[in-house]
């Protein structure tokens, strides 16, 4: 799992609460899953080929590049401003 610049920074931005539930969900749900699409949604348009999960209000838009069973945090923020 590795984060893009801009979405380290949106993590350290968030409350100390927001940032480990963020990153337990990361841990415990997506990469111990057989296959972390089934816990997300895809999304179209602009960010087609991207994944979209929930955590609480939060959003985290993800690539996920199979060759190498990596998930790559694209950007990390609230529902109401994440797709802006």
């Amino acid at each position: 799992m590795s984060f893009l610049v801009k979405a380290r920074k949106q993590l350290e931005n968030l409350d100390r609460t927001a940032q480990k539930r963020i990153l337990s969900f990361l841990s415990t749900r997506l990469l111990a899953s057989p296959d972390p699409r089934l816990l997300g949604k895809m999304l179209a348009g602009e960010l087609e080929g991207m994944i979209r999960y929930r955590v609480g209000d939060y959003r985290l838009i993800c690539r996920l590049e199979d060759q190498t069973l990596t998930i790559l945090v694209i950007e990390v923020g609230h529902r109401r401003e994440i797709y802006r």
